[in-house]
């Protein structure tokens, strides 16, 4: 059984950071491709980081810069840094398991709620 629980999200000034957790079980990180969406209020969800099996990390041309994915294998955790971030970056933010570039997988946390204050 797969589970994704994403922690790490709360309340902070614009100009801030972050950095969100996704700690994986029942299926492993180092092994297969892990993404991070988000969706604000009446909007689509968006994938703004994927990180594949071998480490590769690939974020939009629009976020570059001020996102970053990683991961730590022992801890089968993704991680989501978040820098100098805007109120437009305040969404819900998602994990998401064996999904690629344009697809997303079949296994999603519950989400971690990102706001920015002006």
């Amino acid at each position: 059984q797969v589970q994704l629980v994403e922690s790490g999200g709360g309340l902070v000034q614009a100009g801030g950071s972050l950095r969100l957790s996704c700690a994986a079980s029942g299926i492993s990180l180092s092994k297969n491709n892990m993404g991070w969406y988000r969706q604000a209020p009446g909007k689509q969800r968006d994938l703004v980081a994927l990180i594949d099996k071998n480490a590769a990390a690939n974020v939009p041309d629009s976020l570059k810069g001020r996102f970053t994915i990683t991961r730590d294998n022992a801890e089968n955790t993704a991680y989501l840094q978040i820098n100098r971030l805007k109120p437009e970056d305040t969404s819900v933010y998602y994990c998401n398991a064996l999904g690629s570039w344009g697809r997303t997988g079949p296994y999603w946390g519950q989400g971690t709620q990102v706001t920015v204050s002006s």
